[in-house]
Formats: structure tokens, C-alpha cells, sequence
């Protein structure tokens, strides 16, 4: 009966036992590997230049554990600074209290996910232990920068673009519960169709920050950005009627198009017809991309509205349309006009979209200071266009689509692979215990694997 009463640990306890063995063992892999690699620098150091002075301890908070090691400290002769090489090597200064992984894996979390205090409490549940605050993820996140990627060749002859802006709230003196509103263009260079999935075509996003006018700083960030040219490129821009969207008119002249957004007309007659007889009839007409039969309906519908709110609201929007009646036809159909091939283009209208993806972050009763707002959009650009940011520690790339070649040498390779098996022999404590229990058999199965 004593072999049957045999007490086994539960998965989880399994569990526990094994990651913590991993912590354990990854500090001691990683402090062996960054030791031996202080000696390599020490030994080929140019000598003259670089005086040993002594050994400095640092500790890194990992995303396994604590790593805590000891490297040369040294005086350069040339500059007069006191440095150690490892860090310089590392391209990381030591001045830290965690590894470049962690702040990798911070900045992500509070970027896509609904807060730094998530982000910083998601990481302590994965690794068991408090390794980043909030606030600290917030200052890295405030430091960093977007790293820029070469210019956008300009494949057509057309650049498309969906304006709109998003109301966020702000803290401050005078401020707190007010709304500021930021200004974003998305510019793409159309649609790539792939079954029934549709996607954008090399799209950037464009956040206005400063005060000179909306569309100069956007005709900067097109320049800078994109191969474009203003004698050859035309603009096709979908937004609301915001005088500063439809300003984009004065600016570009007949280099643009510009087209009222469906959506927001849409909305706008949903609010006032939706009770009305001829609502079906005035959606009609919309969907017609026709501006006279628009304009017949909506004028006809004068003096048929009940509530004298909406007659008003009916007045006003129909003098907003008045003042663009081009922007109510299919841009397609005035590209033609000019001679431009429209093969592939599709109807404009992500503007919203766009907003939403940035509200889900910025908005639902959340309010910012001013260099709050501007460090998360900043990571929320380089998110969405799959820049790498670079950070206080490195650089946040795991979203990048087009990484660098990051393959170690193959001596180091060999080194990492010889230093893991050394540090791990004879390091799982299951293994010293009575070699008749289960727990016993199953990790000396696993030899080999």
C-alpha cells in the first residue's frame, strides 16, 4: 500500500518549482556570459588609453530574475571620463535598474494595453515579482522618440489621405475636464485586396504638434516622409467639414480633391430624418454620389420637420454642403475627368477608424497633461506605421516588420550554448532528492531533449 499513497505535486506546484529553477538559472547563465565578456574587453582594451581602476557591482531586474555581477571600471586618458567598457559594448549605460527587455516589454503593454498601472501590474503576475511601477514605464515612454524610416517611394500618381481630429482631455490649472483637440492624418497609397480582406497600402500616420498651420505641417511630413512630389502628385483628402480641414482646398489649389466624409453626412441626416418619410429617399440620394439630387431632397424637406430644433439643424447643414457641393461626388469620377487611371481605387472613408484606434488609448474618462499625451501618441504612431522607438535602455521594435539582421556571431552562439549546459548540470534540486519518487523519473527521462 506505501507505493500507492505516493504524495505528487500538482501541476501547479510543478509549474512554480520549474520557473523559479529557470530564474535562477537564467541569472546565473547571464551573469557567467556577462563576466567572461568583461574579461574579453579588459584583455583586447587599448591599454594605454583605457586604466583599470576597479570593479564595479551592478544589478539588472531581468524579465527572469535579478542578474547581479561585478565589471571593470576605467579611466580614459583621452577623454578624462571614468566608463566601463561592458556597458559601452552593451549599448547599455549601466545607469538602469532593469534590462532593455523589460523596458521593451513595458512600453508595449502600456502602449496597446489601457494603462501604465496594467502594464506594470501584467508584467509582476508573468514574472512573480514587482520588476517596473507604473510610473517609471510613463518616463520611459515620455523619453522616447520615433526612429524614422527612409522616404516612401510614391508608387501612383495619387496619395490618399483621411483627416479628422480627436477631442482629449487635458489636467492642468484651467484645464481639467476641458477637451483639446489633436489633429491626425492617415495617408496611404491605396488598397491591397487580399480574398476578402482589404488593407492600406504603406500607411503613415501624421500628428500635428506646433502652431504653424495644419496642412504646411502635413506638407512637411509628406516630403519628409514620402517621395512626393507637388507637380506630379495629386491629393485626394476625406474629412468633415472642419475649416481647417476644408482649408486643405486653399492650400494644395488644384493638386487636391477633396471629399466630405460619408460617415459624418451620414450621421448628420440620420439625426435630423431619422423619424422623417423621406429619410429612406434622402439616404438614397446620398448613396447616388448625386449633388443635385442631395441638395433637391434635403431643400424639399424644408418646413416638413416637426421640431424647429431640426429645421435649424436641416438650414445650417445645408448650407455647410453648399459651400463644397463638389465633395459630395465619387472623387473616382473627378480623377477620371483629368485623365488619371482609377483601377483598384476604392471608396474613401477610414477617418473614423482611425480615430477610434487612438481613442480606445486616449479617451474612456481618461485626461492627460500636454507631454503625456505627446509621449503615447508618439508610441502609438511608431505602433501603428511599425517604427522602432528608440528608449532610454534601447530601442522597441518587436512590432517592426522589417528587423535587422539580429543573429549573434556563431562564437558566441557556441559560448551561450556551453555556458546554459555547465550552469544548469547538477542544477535542479528534484535531482538530488530520492531518485524512486515521480518527479524524480520524469526529469531523468527528459535527459537529452
Amino acid at each position: 500500500m506505501e507505493k500507492n499513497i505516493t504524495k505528487y505535486p500538482n501541476l501547479k506546484e510543478i509549474g512554480q518549482t520549474v520557473w523559479r529553477q529557470l530564474q535562477d538559472t537564467y541569472s546565473l547563465v547571464m551573469q557567467k556570459i556577462l563576466q567572461e565578456l568583461d574579461q574579453e574587453i579588459a584583455q583586447e582594451r587599448d591599454k594605454k588609453r583605457f586604466r583599470l581602476i576597479e570593479k564595479r557591482s551592478l544589478s539588472i531586474d531581468s524579465l527572469f530574475g535579478e542578474i547581479k555581477f561585478k565589471r571593470n571600471y576605467y579611466y580614459d586618458r583621452e577623454s578624462g571620463e571614468y566608463v566601463c567598457l561592458l556597458d559601452r559594448y552593451l549599448e547599455f549605460e549601466g545607469t538602469g535598474t532593469f534590462s532593455p527587455l523589460v523596458e521593451e516589454a513595458a512600453i508595449e503593454l502600456a502602449i496597446n494595453g489601457p494603462s501604465y498601472r496594467k502594464a506594470a501590474q501584467t508584467l509582476q503576475t508573468l514574472l512573480g515579482y514587482r520588476v517596473i511601477s507604473h510610473e517609471t514605464i510613463r518616463q520611459h515612454l515620455l523619453q522616447a522618440e520615433c526612429i524614422s524610416k527612409k522616404r516612401e517611394p510614391v508608387h501612383g500618381s495619387v496619395l490618399f489621405v483621411e483627416v479628422d481630429g480627436i477631442y482629449i482631455k487635458r489636467q492642468g490649472k484651467g484645464k481639467r475636464g476641458k477637451g483639446k483637440e489633436t489633429k491626425i492624418a492617415a495617408v496611404h497609397q491605396g488598397w491591397e485586396v487580399n480574398g476578402k480582406r482589404v488593407k492600406l497600402k504603406n500607411k503613415r500616420h501624421y500628428i500635428h504638434r506646433g502652431t504653424q498651420p495644419f496642412w504646411e505641417g502635413f506638407e512637411e511630413f509628406l516630403m519628409e516622409h514620402f517621395e512626393y512630389d507637388p507637380t506630379k502628385h495629386k491629393l485626394v483628402i476625406n474629412g468633415d467639414g472642419a475649416g481647417w480641414i476644408v482649408a486643405c482646398r486653399e492650400h494644395f489649389k488644384d493638386r487636391v480633391i477633396f471629399t466630405i466624409d460619408r460617415y459624418h453626412v451620414a450621421k448628420a441626416i440620420q439625426s435630423i430624418f431619422r423619424t422623417h418619410p423621406r429619410y429612406r429617399a434622402i439616404r438614397k440620394a446620398l448613396a447616388s454620389n448625386d449633388a443635385e439630387k442631395l441638395f433637391l431632397e434635403l431643400n424639399s424637406a424644408i418646413g416638413t420637420l416637426e421640431d424647429e430644433s431640426k429645421e435649424n439643424a436641416l438650414i445650417e447643414f445645408i448650407r455647410q454642403l453648399e459651400q463644397y457641393p463638389e465633395a459630395l461626388v465619387d472623387y473616382r469620377v473627378r480623377l477620371k475627368e483629368q485623365g488619371i487611371d482609377i483601377t483598384g481605387m476604392r471608396p474613401m472613408g477610414s477617418a473614423e477608424a482611425t480615430m477610434s484606434v487612438f481613442a480606445k488609448r486616449l479617451k474612456n474618462g481618461r485626461s492627460w497633461v500636454d507631454r503625456g499625451v505627446s509621449g503615447m501618441l508618439t508610441g502609438l504612431v511608431a505602433c501603428l506605421d511599425k517604427l522602432a522607438l528608440k528608449t532610454m535602455f534601447g530601442r522597441v521594435e518587436r512590432w517592426n516588420e522589417t528587423k535587422p539582421d539580429m543573429k549573434p556571431s556563431k562564437y558566441y552562439t557556441k559560448k551561450i550554448a556551453s555556458t546554459i549546459g555547465k550552469a544548469t548540470r547538477d542544477n535542479l534540486t528534484y535531482l538530488k532528492g530520492k531518485a524512486n519518487t515521480p518527479i524524480y523519473r520524469a526529469l531523468k527521462a527528459l535527459a537529452g531533449f
